[in-house]
């Protein structure tokens, strides 16, 4: 282990209290990055939870955040060992936010994240505009206080602040490499899971994880593997991902029907060198079914079974019988649970289904006359939906729309009647409350 002093080189170099956080001037990093190399548990664990809220506050990362990446690097690497993993997950959180929930199952779009993302440079040209046309003498002040903090590096689109902390990260990568090797599995697997999320590093980063996973014993630290490996190929490396499918541990296999489906989806012309998509399906769908492995993977925030709907979703296109991969789907959804990401997800993948597999339509259609799969996602769901689940926005969902955009019932009651189920006494053509009505009583 490096001395504290070791890992916290060059930290006094840095003008903390030029930079922001979510609470004001970052100054009180450097003593939090101290309490995390010290020999305290209790306080280097406050540390951490303070860097957390401060550096990366409900996913807004800040002037600050990527000028602590190569600190917590370093302690992820060579740190204390109760920090060591904390570190890695703070970094993967500066470096890709919640990017788990909405880029899986086909990987981040970084391309799409930097044409989207709007440089300090233009920023400052529209302050500009905007204090040249402006004649308020109050709103001037505001606009020249704001091209200030920007000038100051402060950033003000949130998307190019936080490439600033991915690319700070992605810096980074050939020091993380070594964790793959580490005696921890966890850190190997925590690893695994982060550079899965950096495409435009595949050339460097697939040998490092296809070593890794040569004579890994750890089903967890392989199953992660696996998936980033898929998120990152073009093709299946030298079969590596097939080779899985016959995995003894359920997980690794889920994973490589995991990856394979990516690759598949997302880069068709590598199809003839694939097993066919009837056989991916096959092994998600029985992973679907079933109960999900304790431990599994972080990927999806632990929701394996939400991932596994995704991945079905996507391959329906794909296989041969659409209707078989559907029904596949069906039995899958009993399992998805709830996360402090999605709170209702079942409502979500619900609606996504609906676009996948219905036109809009003014009538309804004839239950007797959807196909077999068809038919059993709407008795699924209405079996599974929640009157909650059909609530209107603002304090609800928009299911409910989505399913009179298809013509089909919208509240559940009504769909339950549709699908031929009892309504449990609730009327099925009563409309849904108003969810404003709280509010106006007030």
């Amino acid at each position: 282990m490096k001395r504290s002093d070791d890992l916290l080189a060059g930290l006094d170099d840095i003008d903390w209290a030029a930079l922001g956080h979510a609470y004001g001037s970052a100054e009180d990093v450097p003593g939090q990055l101290r309490a995390v190399c010290g020999p305290d548990e209790e306080a280097r664990e406050s540390a951490f939870r303070s860097l957390f809220g401060n550096i990366f506050h409900q996913g807004t990362r800040y002037s600050a955040s990527p000028y602590a990446v190569p600190f917590l690097t370093r302690i992820a690497v060579a740190g204390p060992a109760g920090a060591r993993v904390d570190a890695l997950g703070l970094l993967t959180r500066l470096a890709v936010d919640w990017h788990d929930e909405y880029s899986l199952p086909l990987g981040i779009d970084t391309a799409a994240w930097r044409a989207a993302a709007i440089s300090p440079e233009e920023t400052l040209r529209w302050y500009d505009e905007q204090i040249a046309a402006e004649t308020d003498e109050e709103q001037l002040k505001g606009w020249r206080e704001a091209q200030a903090d920007c000038a100051a590096g402060h950033p003000v689109d949130a998307r190019e602040g936080a490439l600033r902390s991915y690319d700070a990260v992605r810096a980074q990568l050939p020091v993380l490499f070594e964790l793959l090797g580490d005696r921890d599995p966890e850190l190997r697997t925590r690893t695994a899971y982060l550079l899965g999320w950096f495409p435009e590093e595949a050339d460097a980063t697939l040998p490092a994880l296809l070593a890794c996973l040569d004579g890994e014993r750890d089903p967890v630290c392989a199953a992660t593997v696996l998936v980033a490996v898929g998120l990152l190929a073009d093709h299946d490396p030298d079969g590596r991902l097939r080779h899985h499918l016959d995995h003894e541990h359920p997980l690794p296999r889920w994973a490589a029907a995991t990856a394979l489906a990516r690759v598949l989806v997302a880069h068709p012309a590598a199809a003839p060198g694939l097993p066919p998509a009837q056989r991916i399906a096959a092994e998600l769908a029985a992973f679907g079914a079933g109960p999900a492995p304790e431990p599994a993977t972080v990927h999806h925030v632990g929701d394996l079974h939400s991932y596994t709907v995704r991945s079905l979703l996507h391959l329906m296109n794909a296989a041969e019988d659409l209707d078989g991969v559907l029904l596949e789907i069906v039995r899958a959804l009993p399992r998805i649970k709830e996360t402090a990401v999605v709170p209702r997800p079942l409502a979500a993948r619900a609606g996504n289904l609906l676009d996948a597999l219905f036109e809009p339509a003014d009538a309804v259609p004839v239950f007797t006359e959807l196909s077999p799969g068809r038919q059993q996602l709407l008795r699924a769901l209405a079996e599974l939906l929640t009157a909650e689940d059909f609530q209107p926005v603002p304090f609800g969902s928009d299911l409910h729309e989505r399913f009179t955009r298809y013509g089909l019932p919208g509240t559940r009651p009504a769909l339950r009647a549709y699908v031929g189920l009892p309504t449990e006494g609730q009327d099925p053509n009563a409309p849904l409350p108003d969810p404003w009505e709280p509010l106006r009583k007030h």
